[in-house]
């Protein structure tokens, strides 16, 4: 890695005079695969802190724009399904002085007034992806991206554990919706290929009778015809997604609660 070529693209960052003051973006992108739940974190160059793929919000540019551009240049991920799941506005969310720390490394000196040291207010999106077609990219920022399980998180910068566990339960109090936008399915699966999604985003075990009775209460799934795979076994009903999908409750789909009744 060229070290002068970032430093000097960093430098080109914290001169801009186009961004929204305050305001930045910030990305949660969980993962399946293997049925293991994980999150795309970012490394910081020079900094054993990991961070989520965020940035700033051009003047010129809505904020849904600006967390697609900035999900881009962070991780070459585009044309994936982008939430906006809340806004994180606590006084002290960026008390660890990360970026002060990160132009000290680098030998930038900026006066202690600068608006990159100020506060901000980060707008979150998240989106459910098959984290195999994730690539790396290094920008001024960060020197690699990697996947973490959500229960085993590395040392995060600002206060983005928490963006990530607000994340995970708007992901399950949705995942009607979720599930059906991500494509981590494909287009015909079987009842045990939906269960087993489930389980990992929500973290619980169900037994099969009540989640097949349960999820098709939901009116999310047309059955098609049966997945004939020559063996013994009895063949199992193939599903897909409805077009439409809409959860007026906004509840999980299953509980504890009903499981152990």
């Amino acid at each position: 890695m060229n070290t002068e070529k970032n430093k000097e693209t960093l430098r080109e960052l914290i001169d801009t005079k186009d961004f929204v003051a305050h305001v930045s973006v910030d990305c949660t992108i969980f993962g399946f695969h293997n049925n293991i739940l994980k999150v795309l974190l970012l490394k910081y160059h020079d900094l054993d802190l990991w961070s989520l793929p965020g940035g700033f919000v051009f003047n010129d540019e809505d904020l849904r724009e600006a967390a697609e551009r900035v999900l881009y240049e962070r991780t070459h991920l585009k044309d994936i399904f982008l939430k906006q799941f809340h806004t994180f506005g606590r006084i002290d969310r960026t008390e660890n002085n990360v970026h002060q720390i990160l132009l000290r490394n680098k030998g930038i000196e900026v006066p202690k007034d600068h608006w990159i040291f100020q506060r901000f207010i980060t707008v979150g999106y998240c989106s459910l992806i098959d984290f195999s077609i994730a690539n790396t990219f290094p920008d001024a920022f960060n020197e690699t991206c990697e996947w973490f399980e959500v229960s085993n998180l590395p040392k995060m910068a600002f206060d983005h554990d928490r963006i990530i566990e607000t994340g995970l339960e708007y992901l399950r109090m949705n995942i009607n919706t979720e599930v059906a936008a991500s494509n981590l399915l494909p287009e015909k699966f079987t009842m045990k290929d939906l269960q087993c999604l489930y389980e990992t985003i929500l973290g619980q075990k169900f037994r099969r009778n009540n989640f097949q009775r349960k999820i098709l209460s939901l009116n999310i799934l047309d059955r098609l015809e049966k997945l004939y795979d020559g063996s013994a076994n009895k063949a199992p009903y193939l599903y897909k997604f409805k077009n439409r999908i809409y959860n007026p409750t906004n509840q999980y789909p299953i509980s504890n609660e009903e499981e152990e009744n």
